[in-house]
């Protein structure tokens, strides 16, 4: 299985205090793919005003931006335990649908063989 997390948007503040283009919310999602079977998870995470160091804007990397959000809330174990378990219910659903049991299941529509008539001959 593969698990792919990403940043897909950052909203920024133009000033803040007096650091300029400051994030102050990322939108992630995790991505799971296994064979032909995914699952996801999405949210949003928002930060507090910087502290101490600052990265300016064109120096931030999406590793550093996901860090930020696994120090603010975001659980990476328990979405990407999510992220396994929507992949494995797909391969193993624990839930299906039978038929009515009380609703008789209609015989197989036999298909007619096709019938081939020869050309005529032209008189």
């Amino acid at each position: 299985m593969t698990i792919l997390w990403i940043i897909e948007r950052l909203l920024v503040k133009p000033i803040e205090g007096s650091n300029p283009d400051v994030v102050i919310t990322a939108d992630w999602r995790c991505n799971g793919t296994q064979d032909q079977y995914s699952g996801t998870c999405y949210g949003s995470c928002s930060f507090q005003p910087p502290s101490g160091e600052f990265t300016p804007y064109p120096d931030l990397t999406q590793e550093q931006v996901l860090n930020w959000c696994y120090a603010n809330g975001v659980d990476q174990a328990a979405i990407e335990a999510n992220v396994t378990q929507q992949i494995n219910d797909q391969i193993n659903p624990p839930v299906v649908t039978l038929p009515l049991p009380w609703v008789p299941v209609p015989p197989p529509v036999k298909v007619a063989e096709p019938v081939v008539i020869a050309d005529a001959p032209s008189a």
